[in-house]
């Protein structure tokens, strides 16, 4: 009888210890799984959000020709042109048409090019130009149809100017003209004194979106 209840008392402490570590087994598998189901859902938000990103920036990308192209051009007495309609400032990752060449505002790469007077022999992307401009840089530009003399000159002066840069640009319509944000104008050359107004007026000029923005650390090429 006694030896019965102790063979019962063993079989139940057995069949509890079985239980509870059937318990902890199911608990473990739980904590394995919800741990497994987070990391899903965070990556596939993660990925989701990447994909919104992405989807939203070619959108802008996509629509950044229409948000750049309204307005036009208005001829000042002084010969200095400004652009009348508004230059949208958001960043893009792809190229923008810009409705004017060289471009003197609008949608733009989010990295600009470095114009603490630097000089490029080859051409630049406009997107990143652009972004330059928005920092308050002056922009001289040139195409095949300027003498060696003149582009020599200008650059000289350009790596004496800080918010300052220079590139050839050969589908402009003139052969020197100088950008700043929302003001064109062309020059007749390196001696031209509108070369010295234009950069005395707006290199970080009250058309400057971003006064003091860096204009190093950029794109050196």
């Amino acid at each position: 009888m006694g030896s019965a209840k102790k063979t019962d008392t063993k079989s139940r402490k057995a069949r509890i210890e079985e239980m509870r570590r059937a318990e902890q087994s199911r608990e473990r598998r739980g904590r394995i799984l919800t741990i497994t189901a987070s990391v899903v859902v965070v990556a596939g938000l993660v990925a989701g959000g990447a994909y919104l990103i992405n989807s939203q920036s070619d959108k802008d990308s996509a629509s950044s020709d229409s948000k750049s192209t309204s307005g036009k051009f208005v001829t000042g007495k002084d010969g200095v042109k400004t652009w009348s309609g508004k230059l949208s400032q958001t960043h893009v990752s792809k190229d923008v048409k810009y409705p004017m060449e060289p471009p003197v505002g609008g949608d733009h790469n989010q990295v600009w090019m470095n114009c603490n007077g630097d000089v490029y022999t080859e051409a630049i992307k406009n997107v990143n130009a652009v972004h330059s401009l928005e920092h308050g840089a002056v922009w001289v530009t040139y195409n095949s149809k300027a003498s060696d003399a003149d582009v020599k000159a200008l650059a000289e002066k350009v790596k004496k100017t800080p918010y300052s840069l220079m590139s050839p640009v050969e589908d402009q319509q003139d052969p020197i003209m100088l950008s700043a944000w929302g003001k064109q104008r062309t020059v007749t050359g390196a001696s031209d004194p509108n070369v010295d107004k234009f950069f005395s007026e707006f290199v970080q000029g009250k058309q400057t979106p971003e006064p003091g923005a860096a204009c190093t650390n950029g794109l050196s090429k």
